[in-house]
């Protein structure tokens, strides 16, 4: 299929009022914004696999739904809205937030912060791969029964994103660009969060992760399982973890991990706990025997996805291999592929040597695919540029929470810095009523008396860099 062209979609930029409040007699500065995508659509919808992840134990697990195959143009509207912070109550954070690309779409915190600076109850999983997760189901606890069904809940989650689809539906629609987006999708410029749902999981869909050392050696190596015969593009350290990693007789990891997109068809209790102290999906079903289940991620990547487990308890893969090697927990709902003599039997022990630990750490680097951590496709689409002569101006780069506030009040200034910053505390019509100066990325400060009502907090970063203001309720 010829891709389609995106013609008028890429000659404009929309000019928004930057959410920054000058003080008294200062006007808003004003930024433009504009999508940068291509003139001929990426292809999404027909990307060439290797050989070995054409293979039936890949292929027969695509959760896709015949009714939604993902294609170049409704993968396209799913990247924009991927990126897009308009999908979150204040505008602070996107999809993109908790899942970034240059660590394989997941977070490098175990939980995330959502746009009040409140915390996510797990970490983020990692997208690669999401595709090929053979019962289809998503969430750590498995609660989503499809795809389509769980991009729209971190959009309505109260921590996340905050955003009812009522709201959702009518800031797309009051842009310049959506409606032409959501017609080259689906031939319609009608906005509905349905719609989102389908762009958006046709997107992630598309986050397929084939170039890696791994790919690049199993292509050129001998037939056969891939466990067999060392591989002449690996060294003699990748072939013993990989040797490992598939011998069922001691790493075993292929039990869980051993399609091509080294991901299990359905949820595992990993030992984690004597006792689970997160129910998983035995949480959703109420099934007692599903406690301690968890979805399995796909290892492709890997080595960039810390911390690890759902609750992001491992700093690095050296701690998640120890676990393996003996620090299973013999839980009652143990999966049976992590149990020695058998589906009853106790948790299994390989007891790793330091050199064996370090080959397994080997190997799972080789799944690292430096080209899906960069490609256009997946990368985010949006620009910014300054139309006025003020500071930069970002509201992505702090947090006040929380707000509305009854007494202390909290801010978090999410880039590096190590100077003095001044904050100004504003009343609704101006009047200056407090200064503060701190450096570091935390401060706090407390109500002290001030009566409810609405307040601004202007922030300038050392040196006059950017000048940010937010506004804040005291109750």
């Amino acid at each position: 299929m010829k891709p389609k062209a995106l013609g008028l979609l890429l000659t404009f930029a929309f000019a928004l009022s930057a959410l920054a409040w000058q003080g008294p007699g200062q006007p808003p500065n004003e930024y433009e914004t504009c999508l940068d995508l291509p003139g001929v659509l990426f292809n999404y919808a027909d990307i060439q696999l290797p050989n070995h992840l054409r293979l039936p134990n890949v292929q027969d697990a695509d959760n896709t739904p015949a009714g939604n195959s993902i294609t170049d143009a409704g993968a396209t509207l799913g990247r924009v809205l991927f990126y897009d912070t308009r999908l979150s109550a204040n505008q602070t954070i996107a999809c993109a937030s908790c899942h970034k690309q240059e660590l394989a779409f997941t977070d490098d915190a175990s939980l995330s912060p959502g746009f009040e600076g409140g915390l996510t109850g797990r970490n983020s999983m990692s997208l690669a791969m999401a595709r090929y997760y053979q019962n289809g189901r998503f969430f750590w606890d498995e609660r989503a029964a499809t795809l389509e069904e769980q991009t729209l809940m971190p959009i309505q989650d109260h921590i996340e994103m905050g955003l009812t689809l009522e709201e959702l539906e009518s800031r797309l629609a009051n842009t310049e660009y959506y409606p032409l987006l959501f017609e080259e999708a689906f031939g319609s410029p009608e906005i509905t969060s349905g719609k989102v749902a389908l762009a958006l999981a046709q997107f992630v869909r598309s986050m397929v992760s084939y170039q890696s050392r791994y790919d690049l050696a199993r292509q050129t190596a001998p037939p056969g399982p891939p466990g067999v015969a060392p591989w002449p593009a690996f060294t003699v350290e990748e072939n013993l973890g990989k040797a490992l990693f598939f011998d069922a007789n001691r790493g075993n990891c292929a039990a869980c991990h051993g399609t091509e997109a080294f991901i299990a068809p359905g949820p595992r209790n990993n030992g984690l706990d004597l006792i689970s102290q997160d129910e998983g999906l035995g949480g959703v079903t109420g099934n007692p025997q599903q406690i301690g289940l968890f979805k399995t991620p796909s290892l492709r990547n890997v080595a960039l996805t810390a911390p690890y487990m759902h609750d992001g308890r491992f700093e690095g893969l050296e701690e998640v291999i120890q676990h393996y090697s003996n620090g299973i927990q013999p839980h009652p709902n143990l999966s049976p592929q992590l149990r020695a003599g058998g589906p009853a039997g106790p948790p299994r022990r390989p007891n790793f040597s330091p050199a064996e630990r370090q080959a397994l750490v080997a190997f799972l680097e080789t799944l690292t695919d430096e080209a899906f951590l960069t490609d256009e496709r997946w990368a985010d689409p949006f620009c910014e540029t300054m139309v006025s002569t003020t500071a930069p101006i970002s509201q992505d780069n702090w947090v006040v929470f929380p707000n509305p506030a009854t007494d202390r009040v909290h801010l978090r200034l999410d880039l590096p810095s190590g100077q003095e910053h001044q904050l100004f505390l504003f009343n609704a019509n101006g009047q200056l009523l407090r200064t503060y100066s701190f450096s570091g990325n935390q401060f706090s400060l407390q109500r002290d008396g001030l009566p409810a009502g609405l307040y601004h907090l202007q922030l300038i970063l050392d040196g006059g860099q950017g000048q940010w203001v937010k506004p804040l309720v005291f109750q």
